[in-house]
């Protein structure tokens, strides 16, 4: 049955909707990225800014919501000194240390 002859089914109140409902395998929704509940906001941005923010996601191979969340987490965490690094950044901080400085 097509969408058309659907919604006629729908108005007309015939039975034969119920069971197509019944017939179709059911849909699987996406599986959340994260245990943690979400809060969905909308961030109002000049084009310009928003173009280096996505630009710096695909560098890092992540999502833009992704990379803002991440710098949000940085910037809270930055407040009340709670700071977390990338064990990534300690190396390079680490093997810049190690590496003679020109004179």
């Amino acid at each position: 049955m097509d969408r058309h002859d659907a919604t006629k089914q729908f108005h007309s109140g015939g039975e034969r909707l119920a069971e197509l409902i019944d017939e179709n395998p059911p849909v699987e929704l996406p599986v959340p990225d994260t245990d943690t509940p979400m809060v969905s906001r909308s961030v109002r941005l000049p084009l310009e800014t928003y173009e280096r923010v996505r630009a710096a996601a695909d560098a890092r191979g992540i999502g833009v919501t992704t990379l803002m969340r991440q710098w949000i987490e940085a910037g809270l965490a930055d407040l009340d000194d709670s700071a977390t690094v990338s064990l990534a950044d300690v190396r390079r901080a680490i093997a810049s240390l190690a590496q003679p400085t020109a004179a």
